[in-house]
């Protein structure tokens, strides 16, 4: 799975860095905990006990929707999805209009 580790992160055979969840609670100001919450509601996808940036990411724009909007986890996953969906849709509109 891994080719060699670094103190906060790895590399995968694939050439991705995962990161420990204990860099990903220092990035994005949380804690483990709640990441581990995350996993266990499927928030977001480890690949064992490491994330890959994007799924930071995620933790850091769900923790941001909830602070600053006031939204609960249900509601920052739909808007999470509506952004995904819309992103997508917008690639291929722009992939048919070429």
């Amino acid at each position: 799975m891994t080719e060699f580790s670094l103190s906060r992160w790895v590399v995968s055979l694939e050439g991705d860095r995962l990161y420990t969840f204990e860099y990903a609670a220092l990035v994005t100001e949380t804690s483990t905990t709640v990441i581990e919450g995350f996993v266990q509601l499927g928030l977001i996808e480890p690949i064992g006990h490491l994330l890959r940036s994007q799924e930071i990411a995620r933790i850091a724009q769900i923790q941001r929707l909830r602070r600053d909007l006031g939204l609960n986890l249900v509601g920052a996953m739909m808007v999470l999805d509506m952004a995904q969906e819309i992103a997508q849709l917008r690639a291929r509109l722009q992939a048919f209009q070429s």
